[in-house]
């Protein structure tokens, strides 16, 4: 049976199909964290007179059993069971008896998934955060390494200013380094314990939420039931914006290395290894990666807006509306940590040219320079622009290539530890440590 099915009552096999959808595939996601809310649960309930302390034990040891069946690929949810909860639940039971019938005391299955989603989005939103920091070091070790080969600045897809690729690479850095403090928002929304706040309006019993708090490692709880309920959509969203900053920082970095790896810049090659041919045209080494994960980030960037249809005009409450949010979050984790994993496999293997802009064809690139030569001669700089306009139409313009770049954050000083000091500060507000001892003392 059903957690809320009444006796001899049955649901018609369209109905439950319908009703049912994925939801035991995305629950699979959510195994082990619905094993640890147990945990803590079943913990708290002893602290309140509501288990035993040999039914503690046997409780904690059966679902250790259970988590590391999940750990080992070895979890299922078996046909007819509607979900993990349920299996988890049923698990106890065959074991336990009716000292497994007791775990769902003071609870809902409503806080029950809350609880496991903020527990699943927390673990998933720090592993993202690592890979984000993963492909961080690589940009800023690229951009200290390639700091004196100049590429040509663009505005307007025109040829502007000098820039470099140390400069390029440190802009992506520091995109991640923000992209950081929007995960940290969204981690520490998840990192709020809606556990006991029920069906949405609290329980007689009287729970203790703080233990559980502190049990599972959350940085505060939800403290009014009823909102603790309405943060169902919320994290969710909030998440998923997080994820689209960082989605959309790589899909721009693509489409950089798309124009810079074509001929017409020729500014950096990609490996064969990172590229592909033309079944016609012998010549071609197309940039797939970078054009795989312009698409897969972009898309990416689309899925708060699903989240805010789903969530459109709902009123406070459960709504089972909200299911469907699984299937937009969950697999997102997936698709961005694998972006994220080739990102850094792509920027170690990319190879930069040099001594660009050499070329004749970016001599306009120094008109800024010789404006400023001009204005550091005591020229005003209006007069000093208009002389170097008249310079260029006249075909008397010699650039002056050397450049002096001096102020923070540009060509002669990329502001390196600036950056990284940004990155460790937005690393430092997340509280995983905190988390992860928690969830350890948890299992054993």
């Amino acid at each position: 049976m059903k957690l809320w099915q009444k006796e001899g009552v049955s649901t018609a096999e369209q109905i439950e199909r319908f009703t049912v959808g994925r939801d035991r595939e995305m629950d699979l996601y959510l195994a082990p964290f619905d094993v640890l809310g147990n945990l803590a649960h079943a913990q708290m309930l002893e602290t309140i007179g509501l288990l035993t302390d040999q039914e503690l034990s046997l409780l904690t040891a059966e679902l250790k059993t259970i988590y590391r069946a999940i750990e080992a690929g070895k979890f299922v949810i078996e046909d007819g069971i509607e979900d993990v909860h349920s299996q988890v639940e049923l698990l106890l039971t065959r074991t336990l008896g009716n000292v497994g019938k007791k775990i769902h005391s003071g609870r809902s299955r409503n806080d029950q998934v809350l609880v496991d989603l903020k527990l699943f989005t927390r673990d998933r939103l720090w592993r993202v955060t690592q890979a984000t920091h993963r492909v961080f070091n690589r940009l800023i070790s690229l951009s200290e390494q390639h700091k004196n080969d100049l590429l040509p600045g663009y505005t307007h897809l025109q040829i502007a200013m000098p820039s470099s690729f140390g400069l390029w690479f440190g802009a992506y850095a520091e995109a991640l380094a923000d992209d950081t403090l929007t995960l940290q928002t969204a981690y520490r929304l998840a990192n709020r314990n809606p556990l006991g706040s029920g069906a949405g309006y609290g329980s007689s019993f009287p729970l203790d939420r703080s233990l559980t708090t502190e049990l599972l490692g959350f940085e505060g709880m939800h403290v009014n039931v009823v909102y603790a309920q309405m943060s169902r959509g919320k994290t969710e969203q909030t998440a998923l914006t997080a994820l689209a900053a960082v989605a959309s920082t790589i899909s721009r970095m693509a489409m950089d290395i798309c124009l810079y790896n074509s001929q017409n810049f020729g500014f950096l090659t990609l490996p064969d290894a990172l590229t592909t041919g033309s079944s016609i045209m012998p010549h071609k080494k197309n940039p797939d990666v970078a054009e795989l994960l312009r698409a897969k980030t972009n898309r990416l960037k689309a899925l708060p807006m699903e989240v805010t249809l789903v969530m459109s005009n709902l009123p406070s409450g459960y709504h089972r509306d909200m299911q469907l949010l699984k299937e937009i979050l969950m697999p997102a984790f997936d698709e961005l940590l694998d972006c994220l994993e080739i990102t850094d496999f792509m920027l170690e293997h990319i190879q930069v040219k040099t001594n660009l802009l050499d070329d004749s064809k970016y001599d306009l690139l120094f008109s800024v320079e010789r404006v400023n030569e001009l204005v550091l001669q005591g020229v005003p700089f209006r007069e000093a622009y208009q002389t170097v306009g008249k310079e260029i139409a006249e075909h008397t313009y010699a650039p002056p290539r050397t450049l002096h770049h001096t102020h923070e954050g540009s060509i002669g000083n990329l502001g390196t530890g600036l950056i990284i000091a940004q990155m460790e500060t937005a690393l430092a507000g997340f509280g995983a440590d905190r988390a992860q001892a928690a969830i350890e003392q948890l299992l054993h």
